[in-house]
């Protein structure tokens, strides 16, 4: 009772008041007739506040989210169902759903009064041009009753998780390299010497199905052969996206680091859909052997790092012979011995080099190409500015690929004459 009365609304409140006051003026006056008027005028909010107090209402809401994966700038629809569980029959519902400012102004919705077992359904549109995990909810509901007069306020606490993840820019096909491997059995072997029958086939190993027997490498080795497990080969492709902050220039979606992690993203998924096994690698050593779509998850949260140097910790046996794409920020003389190791263990390493002199406003003309340093390291390079399109530069990449490898093929035909 207590929480229905401090729910008067301004008309409630304005009931009350016009009652008591035509109760005491009408004492006052002597007109007793009047004083009856003014005693119904001052109950009914009363006996609404004790009507809405003492009414338990059970609601219920269930929210869905489609998709719960958006990429920044596509919409993703939430339908909200509300129920009434309680027996009561409710008032006018007024429905706010509390949103981070990114995703939208708060969407109100008026229900007319649910009564037992009745359901309500609304939807509405959220959109974030910001990457990033957002929470949707808590939703608040408020009861109101026929005439207006008390307003109760109830909170859902359940809330709806949304991740937004960078925009991502359709490449087109450039020429690639890239080591192959296999799995479980199969390993990459050269046919040297020999049959294609003795490379699929390897030692009795105890637990071997008796049924994978090969019989006449048996018979001609003198020892039990077993036919290998057909595994699938993949190319395999490490994206290292430069996180360092020191390497980045601008604030918002407008510096240098949302534009490289546009960039990665992009290249993840071109990757990806050419067959690659894609790993992210950030600068300072962290990435594992994920799928696109939790890559894509991890961009959506990646942030800067204070980390100065890059670490080369990642590379080794995985990286060794496979194709590496940098999308590398600004690159100073101290950073040449890490790349120079990357660039060492990768069998094909390609680098976007963001030119953040032009994110500072402050490039000059002849000035050296932020990408001939990585150039010199054996890398092959483009520079990209805030105003270039990201396919276009990657088509450049590519063609600048294709240049060096006829440069390579054609230096070994004349050391072979």
């Amino acid at each position: 009772m207590r929480e229905a009365l401090a729910a008067l609304t301004v008309r409630g409140r304005a009931f009350l008041a016009a009652g008591i006051t035509t109760v005491v003026t009408a004492i006052v006056v002597g007109h007793s007739s009047v004083v009856r008027i003014g005693v119904l005028v001052a109950a009914l909010p009363l006996l609404t506040a004790w009507w809405v107090g003492r009414s338990r209402y059970r609601l219920a809401l269930v929210r869905t989210l489609s998709p719960q994966l958006v990429s920044a700038g596509q919409p993703a629809t939430v339908e909200l169902t509300v129920s009434n569980e309680s027996r009561t029959p409710t008032g006018v519902l007024l429905l706010e759903e509390r949103l981070p400012y990114v995703l939208g102004t708060r969407p109100r919705f008026v229900l007319e009064g649910l009564g037992h077992g009745w359901r309500r359904h609304a939807t509405y549109q959220v959109r974030s041009e910001l990457r990033g995990q957002f929470e949707i909810g808590p939703m608040s509901v408020r009861v109101t009753d026929p005439f207006g007069l008390v307003e109760l306020g109830r909170t859902f606490h359940a809330t709806t998780r949304l991740t937004v993840t960078p925009r991502t820019t359709a490449l087109p096909s450039i020429p690639l390299g890239g080591a192959w491997t296999g799995s479980g059995d199969n390993r990459p072997r050269a046919f040297a010497t020999g049959s294609a029958e003795d490379v699929t086939v390897r030692e009795y190993r105890r637990g071997d199905d008796l049924r994978r027997v090969h019989w006449r490498s048996s018979a001609r080795v003198g020892e039990l052969m077993v036919r290998r497990e057909e595994q699938p080969w993949e190319a395999r492709a490490t994206v290292l996206l430069d996180n360092r902050m020191r390497a980045h220039r601008g604030q918002g979606l407008g510096s240098s680091f949302e534009f490289a992690v546009v960039a990665a993203a992009s290249l993840v998924l071109h990757l990806d859909q050419h067959g690659y096994a894609v790993r992210l690698v950030l600068a300072d050593g962290t990435g594992s052997d994920e799928t696109s779509t939790a890559v894509l998850e991890r961009l959506a949260l990646v942030t800067t790092t204070q980390k100065p140097v890059f670490d080369v910790g990642w590379t080794g046996d995985q990286t060794r012979g496979g194709l590496v794409v940098a999308v590398l920020g600004g690159v100073e003389q101290v950073d040449t011995v890490a790349l120079r190791q990357i660039r060492h263990d990768s069998g094909t390493a390609l680098a976007m080099v963001l030119d953040i002199d032009q994110w500072a406003g402050r490039r000059a003309r002849g000035d050296a190409e932020p990408s001939s340093l990585v150039a010199g390291l054996g890398w092959r390079t483009v520079t990209i500015g805030p105003r270039d399109r990201l396919d276009c530069a990657w088509r450049d990449l590519g063609r600048a690929s294709g240049r060096a490898a006829a440069a390579a093929g054609l230096a070994s035909t004349r050391g072979g004459r």
